[in-house]
């Protein structure tokens, strides 16, 4: 029986697509971003932690363990409870991290049984995955939550740990073949803000938005049923979207919890109104954007 292991799962999110949803977070990263706010979700393994608690002016120690392996069965019976709050906001069911592709095989029965069940599901990836993995989940996902952090490829690996030539490529064939792609950008000071970078971002995204939407049946998919599904959303070009995430330090404890190295532990939050100016400069090229979430 297939098992996957997952981190968490949270019911009623609003910022991971829309509507009402239950975001399940998958365990294991093969990125390792200095701002990584979820530094638990890195290892594909159970990890033991203790966690610092306060209560009534009394402190204590509580001992956790994060990552537990579940079936896909177990997995849908969580997203289901909550299955009366899809119907009413338009949400359904988010598959996060940690990176979702690199447990591919589970993550793909999980989103056929998703379709079974009418459920509307997005998923939240690095695009990090070789192009048959990402061709063949394509057609099986609603909507994409695509990270484009860095464009040079040098800068990306010093700042994530691997290159991003298939991450872009996997983007570009995404959104050629007209599925529904929200770019998220990651603002980070002196990383990701450069005016290298986002002169680069603009450079790529300006490319990508001339790319044409390719038929079906030109394109490797592995389960053309999917083309016949309840949701005609997918395979449709849409208006190019992205999302500008603010760093901020929450994380600061996780990374002291499960010793980790911060980076960035000195770095100081961005404002929402910090990203003004580049909301912007996406804007004047005919981007739709929108700060957070």
């Amino acid at each position: 029986m297939k098992k996957a292991i997952i981190f968490d799962i949270r019911r009623f999110t609003v910022h991971d697509g829309p509507g009402i949803r239950t975001t399940v977070f998958f365990k294991g990263c093969p990125l390792s971003c200095w701002w990584c706010h979820n530094p638990e979700s890195r290892d594909l393994h159970a990890e033991k932690s203790v966690k610092h608690l306060a209560l009534d002016g009394q402190s204590f120690e509580r001992e956790e363990t994060t990552g537990n392996w579940m079936t896909v069965s177990e997995v849908i019976a969580e997203v289901l409870q909550d299955r009366i709050f899809y119907d009413e906001s338009g949400g359904g069911v988010t598959f996060s991290g940690g990176e979702p592709m690199l447990q591919e095989a589970f993550l793909t029965d999980l989103l056929k049984e998703c379709r079974k069940q009418g459920i509307h599901t997005t998923l939240d990836t690095s695009g990090y995955a070789s192009h048959d993995a990402m061709a063949d989940i394509a057609g099986l996902v609603d909507l994409f939550l695509y990270d484009v952090k860095i464009i040079n490829e040098d800068s990306h690996i010093k700042y994530t740990g691997v290159s991003n030539k298939q991450i872009l490529e996997n983007l570009k064939f995404l959104y050629a073949s007209g599925n529904n792609v929200i770019l998220r950008f990651p603002v980070i000071t002196g990383i990701t803000d450069t005016t290298t970078n986002i002169g680069d971002m603009i450079e790529f995204v300006t490319h990508l938005q001339t790319l044409k939407s390719s038929h079906p049946q030109t394109l490797k998919f592995s389960h053309p049923q999917i083309f016949t599904s309840s949701h005609p959303q997918i395979l449709k070009s849409t208006h190019l979207q992205i999302s500008l995430l603010p760093y901020h330090a929450m994380a600061r404890e996780k990374y002291r919890r499960f010793c980790k190295s911060n980076f960035l532990e000195y770095l100081p939050d961005l404002k929402p109104a910090d990203l003004l100016p580049l909301k912007a400069e996406f804007e004047s090229i005919g981007m739709k954007v929108s700060i957070g979430g």
